[in-house]
């Protein structure tokens, strides 16, 4: 025992640079090497670093996740491509609206509440609205190349392929708010999209250009607050040649079994200008902002919007599907940092690879193609 006793002292003294009796002194140059190891020792353990985490600031109040189906009641609607669009958008806080272009049905609406309570910032949604005003008063072609940079100039397929800011905005200075306005009107903005709905917001067109100037309005929707079903039925009107329906939401079996389309308006005005605006759609979808949704088996048209509105970033994609049958899919996503228009695209996308499996019901296709449509 009083062996291990001396062999701990021998230990401790030499760790402490000291000596003990009857042991021979350290060498200097030994005691300077003590003497370091222990101050480097001491200070690795009065200074080791603490590590906290790191919190980010963020602007966004509004959460990316959430229930979509929690308040829904999908009566009325085509069960499996209501099914087709849950999946799809999954557990993030949004909405999908699926409506077939050539009637005005909707066929689904998820998260009914989002969809219908209120109206929200379209964003780049806007410029097909802006072009087809632009191109009607001849105030360019489809090739005409606007400058956005000292030394870059694009044409309108371009410049809504990849959703080109500056070019709208010199575009929307061009045209003015009344035309600009007018064209809006004619669209159905500012109104109720529905035929009786109930719940349905008519959104807001502004009286008066924005504070900044109407290109503002033009290339980011500044002053404007649209709702799906009004998006829906502009894209409706795009894909079926001019026809601005009525939007209906049939929510029993007599209510679907005697649905008979509606015409709102026919914008015969607009029909040979309508090319150019689908080429430019078709473009963001191959390799433009909307590339997320492409896919080769199924050609799809549409158009991407990314702004804020609320502390909440908001996440557009506006599209129809070109082969029959033909479906308008409208998507919103609305949260933080993930909620934008690549990634509203991309989930239209899943649902679109679905949709190829799915056909409305043969007797509910041929009532609704075969019946008069109503004005």
């Amino acid at each position: 025992m009083k062996k291990k006793i001396a062999i701990l002292a021998v230990v401790v003294a030499w760790l402490c640079g000291t000596t003990v009796r009857g042991a021979a002194p350290a060498s200097p140059k030994a005691s300077a090497s003590i003497r370091s190891r222990r101050r480097r020792i001491v200070v690795k353990r009065r200074y080791r670093p603490i590590r906290r985490p790191v919190r980010y600031w963020s602007p966004w109040h509004v959460s990316s996740l959430g229930d979509p189906t929690a308040f829904d009641d999908p009566a009325g609607e085509v069960l499996a491509i209501r099914q087709a669009a849950v999946a799809a958008l999954g557990k993030w806080n949004g909405a999908m609206v699926v409506v077939d272009p050539d009637t005005g049905r909707i066929l689904t609406m998820v998260n009914q509440k989002l969809a219908l309570g209120s109206g929200f910032l379209p964003c780049s949604t806007f410029k097909p609205v802006v072009a087809l005003a632009a191109l009607k008063r001849g105030i360019i072609t489809p090739q005409t190349r606007i400058w956005v940079g000292p030394r870059w100039s694009v044409s309108l397929t371009y410049a809504l392929a990849h959703s080109i800011n500056e070019y709208f905005f010199k575009v929307g200075e061009m045209v003015g708010f009344p035309t600009l306005a007018r064209y809006a009107h004619e669209f159905g903005l500012g109104e109720k999209a529905g035929w009786n709905i109930p719940g349905e917001s008519p959104g807001v067109f502004p009286s008066e250009p924005p504070a900044d100037g109407v290109g503002n309005l033009a290339y980011i929707g500044e002053g404007m607050q649209v709702t799906m079903l009004q998006m829906a039925a502009v894209v409706s009107a795009i894909a079926n040649g001019g026809t601005l329906y009525y939007l209906q939401y049939p929510r029993t079996p007599d209510q679907v079994r005697d649905f008979v389309p509606r015409v709102r308006r026919r914008l015969t005005n607009i029909i040979p200008y309508l090319p150019a605006v689908r080429a430019g759609m078709a473009g963001a979808v191959l390799d433009g902002t909307a590339r997320l949704a492409y896919d080769r088996a199924d050609p799809i048209l549409g158009k991407t919007g990314t702004c804020s509105e609320d502390g909440a970033r908001l996440g557009w994609f506006d599209s129809y599907r070109a082969d029959r049958p033909r479906y308008v899919v409208i998507t919103l996503l609305r949260g933080g940092q993930p909620m934008y228009g690549p990634h509203a695209a991309q989930i239209a996308g899943r649902l679109y690879r679905d949709l190829r499996q799915i056909n409305l019901p043969e007797t509910e296709t041929t009532r609704a193609e075969s019946a008069p449509a109503r004005r």
